[in-house]
């Protein structure tokens, strides 16, 4: 059956599900999707350390159930178009980190690279969780291990801090 038919970003859940749209990208869905991060990075770049962990456990628990019913509409666990996943793991890589171009590309780039090669246990949570939970697990772990990559190049005086 063709998915494409199933796509409404009148949903709220596909809207956000899908990134906005961005996991719409004929190539590459999950980069773009990276991409529609970094608003919510801008908005709380300012924010105590506290409430940026806060805000993302919020649009994690939120991916959840956003992920998980786009991919119940669309019949196809964690289709390649369901992108909030990224949203939470590229945003999660950049707790902390002062913003400047260098650590908004190393991030997404240590981000990518963790989302896309599924070391350990990112493979193990990618192959045994299911449903809403198991399409955002992969990436916030993979967001963990960005973000302590990123902290440890900017404590050792690689990157801007």
């Amino acid at each position: 059956m063709n998915t494409n038919r199933k796509f409404n970003l009148k949903r709220p859940h596909q809207f956000f599900g899908l990134g906005f749209g961005t996991g719409l990208a004929p190539k590459a869905p999950g980069t773009f999707g990276t991409f529609a991060a970094l608003p919510f990075i801008f908005m709380t770049m300012y924010y105590p350390l506290w409430l940026q962990i806060v805000f993302a456990v919020v649009i994690s628990i939120f991916g959840i159930w956003a992920c998980g019913k786009t991919a119940d509409d669309l019949g196809v666990h964690d289709h390649p178009a369901i992108v909030w996943d990224e949203v939470a793991g590229y945003y999660i890589t950049m707790i902390g980190a002062a913003l400047s171009w260098q650590t908004l590309l190393v991030g997404f780039l240590l981000f990518r690279f963790f989302d896309i090669a599924k070391p350990g246990p990112i493979r193990m949570l990618d192959k045994r969780v299911h449903g809403g939970l198991g399409i955002m697990a992969d990436d916030i772990l993979a967001g963990v291990f960005s973000l302590i990559c990123l902290q440890a190049l900017i404590k050792v005086g690689l990157l801007p801090f």
